[in-house]
């Protein structure tokens, strides 16, 4: 892409100003996201002098493995700034950081990293109060809106339902599906199956595309296994690795104060509603499809969290159901305020209607009732 197509990121401006302040940058997140393009504009923007280390290289990773302080001084070289893209691929790439942070305090040591799992296992302990750690997601929505103009964004409101929020999706247009089923292969084939514990690629699929179909719905474990033929153990373990490679994320059930709320349910999202659809083969526009709801829900719960994320809001997701079935698509609880939402694809077909026990139990809850018509509402303002 041309300088003038790059699409702004939220993240540069919090990582900008983290520059310098004695400890390591961290930048997680999945494959071709955008990582080590967002790391060179911010470096560029900072006039000084930086070094790209690749760690899928392979001299990058014989440099940098044991390296000593006098060693890694004499890399940085005069660089004032040293970033290590793809840094999981470094054994004990946490010491070599901690020896960055530690005995060259004038230098800015930048990690990133496409698995939290090999990654942040390595660097937790050495890094201890020595990091500022980010995750960059795919595209948000209002990134894309800055870029595009909001009403050309809500324009593309079907097509990013159907085919994500990548970079590269977003800015090929006519190569969308191929683009979306060679990521899903990247993050299945390329990531997962070099972690350890992944040594049945069939069965792996098998649990991924069972998770896919079990969109916006209570995720059942024992079903999943029946259907991939894994024992509940191992399914956990395979969706454990997943969401810790960028692929899922768990959303857990809100219970509080009702006798009767589901307290150990929960669902399961994908954190790109093309991936997901590349795992089950179904890129069908919406007035052909049973799971336009479902979309719509990953769509919104997704695009909510990267929003939060991108902004450095804490905040938790829920859902909420009871044992007889009167639910709440999505519960967000923050510091003392707590927002229920139901999203609804067609608002003209069922009305929101909030469930009276939820009502009683959590007085000081705020409800909305999510529809294509007030979306970018919910995904641009945390006070929504």
């Amino acid at each position: 892409m041309k300088s003038k197509d790059i699409i702004s990121r939220q993240l540069a401006r919090r990582i900008s100003e983290r520059l310098f302040q004695g400890k390591a940058i961290i930048l997680l997140g999945p494959r071709q996201s955008g990582k080590t393009t967002l790391i060179q504009n911010v470096l560029e923007g900072t006039g000084e002098k930086y070094l790209m280390l690749n760690a899928d290289e392979p001299d990058v990773r014989e440099l940098l493995e044991g390296a000593t302080s006098a060693r890694l001084r004499t890399i940085i070289g005069d660089s004032r700034i040293v970033c290590i893209d793809e840094a999981q691929r470094i054994h004990n790439i946490g010491l070599t950081l901690k020896l960055l942070t530690d005995q060259i305090p004038e230098v800015q040591a930048i990690a990133t990293g496409s698995s939290s799992l090999e990654l942040g296992s390595s660097i937790a302990e050495p890094l201890t109060g020595r990091k500022f750690e980010f995750t960059l997601p795919s595209l948000a929505f209002a990134e894309l809106a800055n870029h595009h103009g909001l009403l050309e964004e809500r324009r593309f409101l079907e097509h990013r339902m159907l085919y994500g929020s990548y970079p590269e999706v977003i800015t090929t247009p006519g190569r969308e599906e191929e683009l979306v089923r060679l990521l899903a292969d990247s993050y299945l084939f390329k990531d997962l199956l070099t972690l350890n514990g992944i040594k049945k690629p069939s069965l792996l699929d098998r649990i991924v595309k069972a998770l896919a179909l079990q969109l916006g719905s209570e995720v059942s474990l024992s079903e999943i296994s029946r259907t991939a033929g894994a024992d509940t153990h191992t399914v956990e373990r395979y969706i454990d690795l997943l969401e810790k490679a960028f692929v899922i994320f768990r959303v857990p059930a809100y219970s509080r104060n009702v006798r009767n709320e589901i307290k150990k349910g929960r669902k399961i999202y994908f954190l790109d509603n093309g991936v997901r659809n590349a795992m089950i083969g179904n890129f069908l526009p919406l007035s052909s499809r049973t799971d336009t709801g479902a979309l719509w829900e990953n769509y919104l719960v997704v695009e909510r969290r990267k929003m939060l994320m991108n902004n450095g809001i804490n905040a938790t997701a829920y859902f909420w159901r009871t044992t007889q079935q009167q639910e709440i698509d999505y519960i967000e609880e923050k510091e003392q305020s707590l927002l229920a939402c139901e999203f609804k694809w067609n608002p003209n077909k069922t009305r929101s209607r909030f469930p009276a026990t939820f009502l009683r139990a959590y007085p000081q809850a705020q409800t909305r009732s999510i529809t294509p018509s007030n979306y970018d509402l919910f995904l641009t303002q945390a006070d929504f």
